[in-house]
């Protein structure tokens, strides 16, 4: 399974490692894994990322080292936690990269199962598993490449982020057995979250903006979907700050008798996405009905419709997708 994954990694000498542009703890923690992993193997590495990294994230050691420039001495991609084209827009469109990527060997990592539409040749390493680091350190186990005390903690990060600690429904005894291995390598949680706690802190500002984002939750299909709207003047006041979706998105899927909770934001260049988070597997499929994807408690989507349009085609896709899942028929 890891064989052209590792074949790809010996045969290069200097790599790029590609976040999606909604880079998350996962595509963060595991590129500077990996930037660890194999730069200890004698590797160049350079870590790319054609948006900021968000400051909530900025507790992760080695931030500061992605840079938005993209360099095309690299004789190797990896594209970490996404096989979607959708989430690379800005990486597609930025001149040259394109080309770039259709003459150069690209391996992608993912944990995300479903079917890959990337447009380019490529490579996949994709299995079930909670975080994409999961696979990176099955990867490096398999490979007998060493992991170093930071790597270790990068890849910790990575995982607790994308299970919520642990907590989500599709940790399995692997990841339970993949922490503690990391732990065994020198990986401190409890110092991990206490920088983390000190980068959530929020300002007054901001938690009052919070309480004006709760005022606003809209309730829909007899209030199994929670949605909140963040049009384009709010993402630009407040995004410095904190992401105004992630503000209150896991909050809205604790009220009582919601399913899933939905984020939209607007933009001025007539794009709008959406981060879903559900308590139902839903999550993949609701996202797909407008070309995302994820897994199944969490997804995202990028499309060019108004709001107007798309409010009633996410209430039908809503719809269908928790009608099908509690009558134990097959979400298509």
């Amino acid at each position: 399974m890891y064989d052209k994954a590792k074949e790809l990694i010996d045969a290069a000498k200097k790599i790029i490692i590609i976040q999606a542009e909604n880079p998350d703890g996962d595509s963060l923690g595991s590129a500077l894994a990996l930037e660890e992993i194999i730069g200890d193997l004698g590797k160049e590495v350079i870590l790319y990322c054609p948006v900021e990294t968000p400051k909530y994230m900025h507790y992760i050691k080695g931030w500061d080292r992605v840079t938005s420039v993209f360099d095309p001495s690299a004789d190797l991609v990896i594209i970490v936690d996404t096989t979607a084209d959708v989430l690379l827009t800005k990486v597609l469109e930025t001149a040259g990269v394109r080309h770039f990527l259709e003459t150069h060997p690209v391996l992608a990592i993912d944990h995300h199962i479903s079917e890959s539409n990337l447009s380019f040749p490529h490579t996949l390493l994709v299995e079930e598993a909670v975080a994409t680091a999961e696979i990176i350190y099955g990867l490096a186990i398999d490979a007998k490449w060493p992991i170093n005390q930071q790597a270790a903690e990068n890849l910790l990060i990575a995982i607790m982020s994308d299970s919520l600690g642990l907590t989500v429904q599709n940790v399995t005894p692997r990841t339970y057995f993949t922490a503690g291995k990391l732990a065994e390598l020198g990986a401190d949680n409890s110092e991990v979250e206490k920088r983390r706690r000190e980068y959530m802190k929020k300002s007054a500002e901001i938690l009052k903006y919070k309480g004006v984002l709760i005022e606003r939750i809209e309730y829909f299909l007899d209030g199994k979907l929670a949605l909140i709207r963040i049009p384009w003047e709010e993402i630009k006041e407040y995004s410095d700050q904190y992401n105004p979706s992630v503000l209150v998105l896991d909050e809205m899927r604790f009220v009582e008798n919601v399913e899933i909770g939905i984020a939209i934001k607007t933009y001025p260049d007539g794009k709008l996405t959406g981060k879903l988070r559900s308590n139902l597997p839903i999550s993949a499929t609701v996202a797909g009905f407008f070309g995302g994807g994820g897994h199944e408690y969490a997804a995202g989507f990028r499309v060019y419709e108004s709001i107007d349009e798309i409010i009633p085609e996410l209430l039908t896709a809503t719809d269908k997708a928790i009608k099908e899942y509690e009558s134990g028929t097959q979400i298509s």
